[in-house]
């Protein structure tokens, strides 16, 4: 058997063991999952009319249209949090020192990993979407292509996160420090575009809400499946994704390959 089927056949074993582990425990997907839902309901229903008056005075709908992509990337970024704390359990129960000494590719193990958060996490932005569409969400405008677009954009911020979330796992002590280590990735789209466009914060804390990952990342979608101006978000979005992919596939490789904890 060639390297390449080798490395097919053991990394598919891994994907099917953590999505084993998520259908078993299911409880932590069903909190993270639950907190952009929550969001949204809050913000569309108790503050739906307000933000929207002060965003120009536009009625509910308007809000709806505006929060949803946010809202969608949030999903992202809480998912993403689960594999952190999946990926500290395996380092610290002794399963990853048992995975060496069987003949398996090395590799494999984190493949499993990363494939695995990046499916859980589209699967949770399509349930929120749904729901976000029972609210009354529409993107009458978007095409097919700027569909496919803004669904490839959504994997390749889950695959960016993914890794950070596994390099997170990989040096954490336990899930708790795990879970917290990853907490950026739910608090960054809170000061970001998701809820408010920048040009309504103060002014000093406009460049950090703009070029962090998460709000060219919103604004791209927006512009997908709303028909806003995108802008230089598009390139700034695949920018950030592509240096975070990078970026945490080294970082996890090489605390992978130290001595296990």
């Amino acid at each position: 058997m060639s390297s390449l089927s080798l490395t097919l056949r053991d990394s598919s074993t891994m994907l099917r063991r953590n999505l084993l582990h998520a259908r078993r425990y299911p409880s932590l997907t069903l909190n993270l999952l639950l907190t952009p839902v929550v969001l949204l309901l809050l913000f569309v229903y108790i503050f739906g009319d307000v933000m929207s008056a002060g965003m120009g005075g536009g009625d509910r709908a308007a809000y709806i249209a505006y929060v949803v992509p946010g809202i969608l990337m949030m999903t992202i970024g809480g998912t993403v949090v689960g594999t952190a704390v999946s990926v500290s359990n395996d380092m610290t129960e002794g399963i990853i020192a048992r995975f060496r000494t069987m003949a398996i590719h090395r590799g494999s193990v984190l493949i499993g990993h990363v494939i695995g958060s990046v499916l859980q996490s589209i699967a949770s932005v399509v349930l929120v979407g749904a729901v976000a569409v029972a609210i009354g969400f529409r993107s009458a405008d978007a095409t097919v292509l700027e569909w496919l677009a803004a669904f490839g954009l959504m994997a390749l911020v889950a695959l960016a996160l993914t890794w950070i979330a596994v390099g997170m796992g990989m040096i954490s002590p336990n899930a708790e420090a795990a879970s917290n280590n990853a907490l950026p990735l739910i608090v960054l789209p809170l000061i970001s575009s998701a809820f408010v466009p920048v040009d309504s914060m103060p002014g000093w804390f406009r460049p950090i809400a703009e070029y962090q990952p998460f709000t060219p990342a919103i604004e791209t979608l927006r512009g997908l499946l709303l028909g806003t101006e995108i802008g230089h978000n598009g390139w700034l979005a695949v920018a950030w994704c592509l240096g975070l992919t990078v970026l945490g596939y080294f970082w996890s490789k090489a605390a992978f390959n130290r001595d296990p904890k």
